[in-house]
């Protein structure tokens, strides 16, 4: 059986990655664009999903902006850690394990995500004091994580291009 000389990473190909990637340093292959986005979808899902029901909360118990923000900004890393840490866990890693490979692969990309996202917000005028009822509102808390997505997605695709940030959750997967 004629393998030929041409490797190119197949399961079958026993070449380690880094002679595949021109890399001979030890360095992980970089990540693709693709791997970066899905990534920062992942995390993007989570924070949304976090600060919405921050705001809606904090809405209901009629908050202030700081109170609600604060509450939105800690159910987004509550709610982004959570679904690297149930995705970890039914990988069969124990619960530590889990909680470390959460805070590893999600920290950086939720607190840029973050930070984005409410700047965005906090610049739009206006948007501070919309309702939940209000189109201003959710246009700028839409167009906060569009920016934000566009603003991590670079950041995420660096990381995982270094084996940190969503890359230590990927090899759990």
């Amino acid at each position: 059986m004629d393998h030929g000389t041409h490797r190119t990473g197949t399961a079958h190909d026993h070449t380690p990655a880094h002679h595949r990637t021109g890399h001979d340093d030890g360095r992980p292959p970089g990540a693709s664009w693709a791997t970066a986005a899905r990534a920062t979808l992942h995390c993007l899902t989570g924070c949304a999903v976090g600060e919405i029901l921050g705001m809606v909360i904090g809405t209901a118990l009629v908050w202030g902006n700081a109170q609600t923000m604060a509450l939105a900004i800690a159910l987004a890393f509550v709610f982004g850690y959570s679904f690297t840490l149930f995705a970890v866990r039914r990988a069969g890693l124990g619960l530590g394990a889990a909680v470390k490979v959460a805070l590893a692969a999600d920290t950086v990309s939720i607190a840029v995500m973050e930070l984005v996202d409410n700047g965005v917000i906090a610049l739009v005028p206006g948007a501070m004091d919309a309702h939940l009822s209000d189109g201003l509102f959710w246009w700028a808390l839409l167009g906060g994580f569009a920016v934000a997505f566009l603003v991590t997605t670079p950041v995420n695709k660096w990381m995982i291009g270094r084996g940190r940030g969503h890359a230590v959750a990927h090899a759990h997967h």
